[in-house]
């Protein structure tokens, strides 16, 4: 505000100088002191808007070519100063009235507009082709960071979750359990010293394994060393189950982690590469090279099951799971939902990490709950809540923190509508609406 004071001082330094002399004036040439009083009055006024006027010009010469943008400031400012003069010039106060309610309008507006998400035009970024080959394993990881964590740097950040949607499920430091899934500290190291050495992962015997795969297809075998089991955990998640990781009911024989080459997330074998070399350097090891890695998974996914290099597709990569022009069931399912729950008429959602989806049913009784911590009043608004709040009302027997916070960042507002729409009209033992 000082700075805005000396800019209007400097800017309107003559105006001012001109109107102390219309005082001196006053204060000489009138002799009535009643009229001399009124006229001092009118003239401190009149320096008084003359100031704020030039304050709005500095406000706007400052501002509003800037990222904040505060032209409806300038407005309410020269709104301001317009009611000001009309209150003591009374002889043209209509017509300043008439351009103050201008200015107020044009300021609402202005304000409104600025209130909205601001959607910056232009060309569609250009398609990046990146040639995994021929990187570096620095920066095959760094690529592999930005896959699994949305950026590099970024592996440390609650929340962040890239196309691979791993932190989902698993975490990757020392000291973080994950509820779904093993953390992934370590796993180069442990591969190959502990999985492979499981009797129960049967290396070199897969029809003694008693998981729901045998292998990740037909005449496979299992893996040989650290990087094949990490590849096959990828390609045939159910292939091997960690202890006290599996599915709810299936006793560690069927795992909830879906095949990542396939969709909803379907990385290539060349971003696959980027994953596992991250999960070597970012311990120190040195990972095997890139065409080691890539060896390792055309062991277990045949080529006709091999998603397409991403350089061969059409457009950027999206950092959203779901952009809304999916299915619903196509939405749960690219998001994960159908991993951890229930869901009656879509496919494929038979999960138990997570309560069943009846919110048609739960959602009126939850709201009432005394333990319930959220703002929703009707059941669209409590499935949205528990979206993006998870934690407003936990479920009993889950815990809390199960279910990830990073919905509302991950789904368009399109795709989170689907879904509520959908669950609103979920009912327990009723038939589940249909899938449009």
């Amino acid at each position: 505000m000082g700075d805005l004071i000396k800019q209007a001082l400097d800017m309107g330094w003559p105006a001012l100088a001109l109107l102390a002399g219309l005082l001196v004036y006053f204060q000489v040439s009138i002799s009535d002191p009643a009229a001399k009083k009124r006229a001092t009055f009118k003239t401190f006024i009149g320096m008084l808007a003359t100031l704020m006027l030039f304050m709005a010009i500095a406000n706007y010469k400052e501002n509003f070519y800037g990222e904040n943008r505060l032209l409806p400031v300038s407005l309410v400012m020269v709104t301001a100063t317009t009611f000001m003069l009309a209150l003591y010039f009374t002889n043209l106060g209509a017509l300043l009235k008439i351009g103050g309610l201008m200015f107020f309008v044009a300021a609402f507006l202005s304000g409104y507009g600025n209130w909205l998400p601001q959607v910056e035009g232009g060309f569609p970024p250009k398609v990046e082709k990146l040639e995994y080959s021929g990187m570096t394993a620095q920066q095959l990881a760094d690529e592999g960071e930005k896959i699994i964590f949305g950026g590099v740097g970024k592996n440390k950040e609650q929340g962040a979750i890239g196309k691979g949607q791993c932190p989902l499920c698993h975490a990757f430091h020392a000291g973080m359990l994950g509820e779904r899934a093993p953390n992934l500290q370590g796993l180069p190291e442990r591969a190959g010293k502990e999985r492979l050495e499981d009797p129960k992962y049967s290396k070199g015997h897969p029809e003694k394994r008693e998981y729901a795969q045998k292998e990740a297809f037909p005449g496979s075998g299992t893996a040989e060393n650290g990087q094949e089991y990490i590849a096959e955990s990828h390609a045939c998640p159910n292939c091997y189950v960690v202890a006290g990781y599996g599915v709810k009911g299936t006793n560690d024989k069927e795992s909830p982690m879906p095949s990542i080459h396939k969709p909803p997330i379907s990385l290539s074998l060349d971003e696959l590469a980027a994953v596992d070399t991250w999960l070597y350097v970012r311990e120190g090891r040195d990972a095997p090279s890139f065409d080691e890695i890539v060896k390792s998974y055309e062991k277990f996914i045949p080529e006709a099951d091999r998603p397409k290099k991403q350089e061969e597709k059409s457009g950027p990569p999206s950092a959203l799971m779901a952009d809304g022009t999916e299915t619903v069931d196509q939405i749960f399912a690219k998001a994960q939902c159908v991993s951890c729950h229930t869901i009656p008429g879509i496919p494929g959602a038979n999960g138990t990490i997570g309560p069943k989806l009846v919110e048609g049913t739960n959602a009126p009784t939850r709201i009432k709950d005394k333990d319930y911590k959220g703002t929703a009043k009707t059941t669209p608004d409590y499935i949205m809540e528990s979206i993006v709040n998870p934690s407003a009302y936990v479920v009993k027997p889950f815990p809390d923190n199960t279910m990830p916070k990073v919905f509302g960042q991950k789904l368009s507002a399109g795709a989170l509508k689907k879904i509520v729409d959908y669950l609103s009209q979920v009912y327990e033992g009723k038939e589940p609406p249909k899938i449009s």
